[in-house]
C-alpha cells in the first residue's frame, strides 16, 4: 500500500513542476495608446433616463485605460464637451465615446410536464468608439453586451422555487461586464509558450 502511495506521490509531484515550469509571455494590448499621449473620455450617452449606469460605465473605462496603459494621460469630460476640434485645440488627439442602452425587466418563461418557470431579466449594451480628434474619423470600436436575471419562479413535484436579486445590483454587474468585455483591447494578455 505504501509503495502504491509513494508511487501517487511521485506523479502528482512531477506534474506539478511541470506546471510551475510553464512559460507564459505577455502580449500586449491590441490598442496601444501611448503613442497618442492624451485621451479624452466623454462621458457616454445613455438612452433611458439612467445617467448613472452611463457614468458607472465610463468611469470604469477610464479606470481600464489608467490600470492598463501606464503613461497615458486621459481627460475625463461631462457629456456637453463633445467639440472634437476644441479637444484638438487643447492637444488631445482622440477621445473616447460611448453610447449604453439599458433595457428593461423582461419576462420569460417555460413549460414542461415536470416543470414550469418563469424568469425576469434586464439586458445592457455598450458601444464604445475611439475618435480623432481632428479628423472625427473613427480609429477603434468595440461593442458588448451583459444579460442579468432579477428573479425567478420555478414550479416542480417538489415545490416552488423563488430566487430574487437587488435590481440595481443586477444592472450594475451587468454595465461592469459589458464594459470588461467592450475593453478587451485595452489590455495586455498572456499567453503559454
Amino acid at each position: 500500500m505504501s509503495r502504491k502511495l509513494a508511487s501517487m506521490a511521485a506523479i502528482c509531484g512531477a506534474v506539478v513542476l511541470l506546471a510551475c515550469s510553464a512559460k507564459y509571455a505577455q502580449v500586449p494590448a491590441r490598442l496601444d495608446l501611448h503613442r497618442y499621449g492624451r485621451v479624452a473620455v466623454v462621458t457616454f450617452d445613455s438612452h433611458s433616463a439612467d445617467t448613472a449606469l452611463a457614468t458607472l460605465a465610463t468611469r470604469q473605462l477610464t479606470e481600464t485605460v489608467l490600470a492598463n496603459q501606464l503613461g497615458v494621460e486621459v481627460l475625463e469630460l461631462g457629456p456637453a464637451d463633445t467639440a472634437l476640434d476644441a479637444l484638438a485645440l487643447r492637444g488631445v488627439p482622440v477621445a473616447f465615446m460611448g453610447e449604453l442602452a439599458i433595457s428593461e425587466q423582461k419576462p420569460s418563461g417555460s413549460i414542461s410536464l415536470s416543470q414550469a418557470s418563469v424568469r425576469s431579466g434586464i439586458t445592457v449594451e455598450l458601444s464604445v468608439k475611439l475618435v480623432s480628434t481632428e479628423s472625427g474619423g473613427t480609429l477603434w470600436r468595440s461593442s458588448a453586451a451583459a444579460d442579468r436575471t432579477t428573479g425567478r419562479v420555478t414550479l416542480t413535484g417538489g415545490g416552488p422555487s423563488v430566487s430574487m436579486r437587488d435590481r440595481a445590483a443586477a444592472y450594475d454587474d451587468a454595465v461592469v461586464s459589458a464594459v470588461s468585455v467592450a475593453t478587451t483591447d485595452l489590455r495586455p494578455t498572456w499567453v503559454r509558450q
